[in-house]
C-alpha cells in the first residue's frame, strides 16, 4: 500500500491543520463493493490508536490497514483523483472482489456428457477456488447449452454474486466445456445469512 506524491501532498496539507497532525496517520479500509470495484474509507487517526493486529505501514504519512484487509489492499495506490469533475483521491487497487478461478485451474481431464463435465469442473476446479471464500456451486440441471447452478455459503446473499456467476463460473465453463453457453443463477439471495461480500449500505 503506497500514496503517490501528488495525494501525499494534499493529504498533508489536511493533516497539517490538526493540533496532533504529528501523531496522525492514514486509515484506509475497504467499506463495500460497488460494480466490480471494492468501495473504500479514507480518514486520519491517532497511530497509537491502531489494533493490536492491524498493520502499520511506516513512512511521513504512516497508513493503518486492518488485517483483514491486507490482502485485498496488496499493491495498491492512494492517488490523486484526474477526473477535473470529480477531485479528490481516490485508491487504485489491482486486486478485484471476484474470485479468479481461472488462474487457480487444475489439468482435468474430461470424458462423459455435457452435464458430467459440467459436474466435474464444478467439483474439481471452480469449488476449490471459491472455497476460500466459504462458496460452493451446485448444479442443478444442464439443458442443452444452459447449465442452471445454484450458490451456498459465502456465495448466497453475496453482494459479488453477479460478478462471480458471469466473471468466474459461466467463463470457466465456457471455456472448459464449450459446449456450455449460459450459466443461470437459481439461488434464493434473499435467504442468505452469511455472505462473503454485503453490499454497501446506503
Amino acid at each position: 500500500m503506497t500514496i503517490t506524491s501528488a495525494a501525499l501532498k494534499m493529504l498533508l496539507e489536511v493533516r497539517d491543520r490538526e493540533s496532533d497532525a504529528d501523531e496522525l496517520a492514514l486509515v484506509i479500509a475497504i467499506s463495500g463493493v460497488s460494480g466490480d470495484a471494492f468501495t473504500y474509507q479514507i480518514a486520519f487517526m491517532r497511530v497509537d490508536g491502531a489494533r493490536p493486529d492491524d498493520v502499520v505501514i511506516e513512512g511521513e504519512l504512516p497508513i493503518i490497514v486492518s488485517a483483514g484487509d491486507v490482502e485485498n489492499l496488496r499493491g495498491a495506490a492512494v492517488a490523486k483523483s484526474r477526473n477535473l469533475l470529480e477531485p479528490g483521491l481516490i485508491v487504485e487497487n489491482p486486486n478485484s472482489p471476484s474470485p479468479q478461478i481461472l488462474g487457480n485451474a487444475v489439468d482435468l481431464e474430461l470424458t462423459g456428457s455435457v452435464a458430467e463435465r459440467v459436474v466435474a469442473t464444478v467439483e474439481h476446479m471452480i469449488n476449490p477456488s471459491i472455497a476460500g471464500h466459504g462458496g460452493v456451486v451446485e448444479v442443478v440441471a444442464v439443458e442443452e447449452s444452459t447449465a442452471y447452478v445454484r450458490l451456498g455459503g459465502g456465495c448466497q446473499g453475496c453482494g459479488m454474486a453477479s460478478v462471480t456467476l458471469k466473471q468466474g463460473i459461466e467463463a470457466t465453463l465456457r471455456q472448459v466445456v464449450p459446449e456450455v453457453q449460459k450459466v443461470i443463477d437459481v439461488t434464493d439471495h434473499s435467504t442468505g445469512d452469511n455472505p462473503y461480500y454485503e453490499q454497501a449500505k446506503k
